[in-house]
């Protein structure tokens, strides 16, 4: 069982009643309620708790009923506060997605018009046009038994922290076409472990939900549909919408297997094929006025287990430290504090680092005062954990987004001219030198020139090349087989780094052309 629960990172299922080669024998109940006895046992020597998620009875040659029993077992790792799953949520503008997360983590259902979503809102503008502009972050928590944990019965969110033992947080991205720019920062930057992609049952695919889907499919995100407001449309409406969303992930680009949810069973049988295997997409139509099949996205996320394994997890843990700035503030009576996520290595209070690259492609020292997971104090980061770090009185104009803070023995590389292997998704023309595109690599998002196009002359849309790219701002610092995102109106592009000019710091400037 710790083997199991260490390779699960704090979660695992065991079925009762299945036989080693995968046949369905079934226990009778005396023999049943001994085998629960026996794993509650079990879990209680190595401090975790376990709940059924079902029980199903089988055919098999015998008078005595048999049962065969699937039991959660879940322990939070001794290094960690709680289990972490990040979750982005993508759609169409008016979909409900900030309405649907208000209704989850507030525990209260929406009025039809708008209240839930209130509460997640970041500007002023953004009430009063009921359209979220910038990326905001919701928490969803889950006890060891499997029981929500929000912001119900008023708790605060160290409250929810402390009382989960596995934690969704949610990152709300944009609908509208307007901030394309910032659903697609959020996705790169924010490395969510899968997307949740939000489809109003009356209006269909429609807007940016297509462009959306495509992001997902390009970063290589897995992802699952929520059919939303299916209280105001008849069920053949319904309907229709989930036929079309089958008919699109099933086209040849997509190649996904989708997965209609309307049981608790098919809910559980959901989140553990879709951990499996990525080509699994679970759809679920619900309603955040009437309540509708709500459960069921909550049993799918409770079970959901990390998509990633602990062994990856520890090798980046063994790296040196680098931490992608995301978000920068300025907090009363504590100073510059930074958003980000570690990407490599691990961060502790009073750690000595370097963050770069300025605009003459310097890196400078800084410390880190404090560290904050989830609005709840922590004093160790490690890989793939999202956080905020307090940096005292460090100048905040001497901080943008896109700047990376590692520990000084890296000796970090910065270029202004790198080469990029594209394929290129959509344009009107031709796709030639001098083209200027803005470039998103991971939390950097600039301009960028085409330089060259190796073994070509122009690019047609659907064409693959490598691009030389130069940067027509600053130096930037990225790695050799980064994912790559470039857009300018309508035209598109991903691919990948292939190559990085790296640059001294001195040399910033002149190559910059200042």
């Amino acid at each position: 069982m710790k083997w199991r629960l260490q390779e699960g990172r704090g979660e695992a299922v065991y079925q009762i009643g299945v036989e080693d080669n995968g046949l369905l024998v079934g226990l009778a109940e005396e023999e049943m309620r001994a085998s629960l006895k026996t794993l509650h046992r079990m879990a209680e020597k190595v401090g975790a708790d376990i709940t059924i998620l079902r029980e199903r009875e089988v055919d098999y040659d015998s008078d005595t009923p048999r049962k065969i029993t699937e039991v959660l077992v879940r322990k939070v790792p001794d290094n960690q506060q709680f289990l972490d799953l990040r979750v982005a949520v993508l759609g169409n503008v008016d979909s409900g997605k900030s309405t649907l997360l208000g209704v989850l983590t507030q525990g209260e259902l929406d009025n039809g018009r708008g209240r839930a979503r209130l509460n997640l809102f970041r500007h002023l503008h953004e009430i009063q046009s009921g359209r979220t502009s910038s990326i905001s972050f919701e928490i969803l928590g889950f006890n060891s038994k499997g029981e929500v944990v929000n912001y119900s019965d008023s708790r605060t969110a160290e409250e929810i922290c402390e009382s989960s033992s596995k934690m969704i947080t949610f990152i709300d991205l944009a609908g509208h076409h307007k901030y394309l720019h910032t659903t697609i920062f959020g996705l790169t930057s924010y490395c969510p472990d899968c997307a949740l992609l939000l489809v109003s049952a009356n209006t269909g695919i429609a807007g940016t939900t297509r462009e959306h889907l495509g992001l997902a499919l390009a970063l290589k995100v897995p992802f699952f549909i929520v059919v939303s407001k299916v209280d105001l449309c008849a069920k053949t409406t319904v309907e229709r919408t989930v036929r079309q969303l089958e008919r699109v992930l099933k086209q040849p680009g997509c190649h996904k297997v989708p997965m209609l949810v309307t049981s608790e069973d098919d809910a559980v049988t959901a989140a553990q094929q879709f951990a499996q295997s990525p080509n699994i997409t679970p759809i679920f139509t619900l309603s955040s006025v009437s309540g509708e099949s709500l459960d069921l996205l909550k049993v799918f996320l409770n079970i959901l287990p990390p998509l990633t394994n602990s062994k990856e997890q520890e090798e980046l843990m063994q790296q040196l430290t680098e931490f992608q700035v995301d978000e920068i503030y300025t907090v009363p009576e504590v100073g510059t504090v930074v958003g980000g996520t570690l990407s490599s290595g691990i961060c502790r209070e009073g750690d000595q680092l370097v963050v770069g690259p300025t605009d003459d492609g310097c890196f400078l020292e800084l410390r880190v005062c404090s560290i904050q997971r989830n609005r709840s104090a922590c004093r160790v980061l490690r890989a793939g954990q999202a956080a905020t770090l307090a940096l005292g009185d460090f100048d905040r104009a001497l901080l943008r987004k896109g700047m990376v803070m590692v520990s000084p023995e890296m000796n970090p590389t910065i270029c202004s001219v790198f080469e990029a292997e594209i394929v290129l998704l959509f344009h009107a023309t031709t796709f030639r030198r001098g083209f200027q595109v803005t470039v998103h690599v991971g939390n950097v998002r600039q301009t960028a020139v085409v330089e060259k196009i190796h073994a070509k002359d122009k690019l047609r849309t659907g064409e693959k090349a490598v691009v030389r790219f130069r940067f027509l701002k600053h130096p930037e610092y990225l790695k050799v087989g980064a994912k790559l995102l470039f857009r300018e109106g309508v035209t598109k592009g991903i691919g990948h780094v292939t190559d990085v000019q790296a640059i001294a710091a001195g040399e910033a400037q002149a190559n910059m052309g200042f």
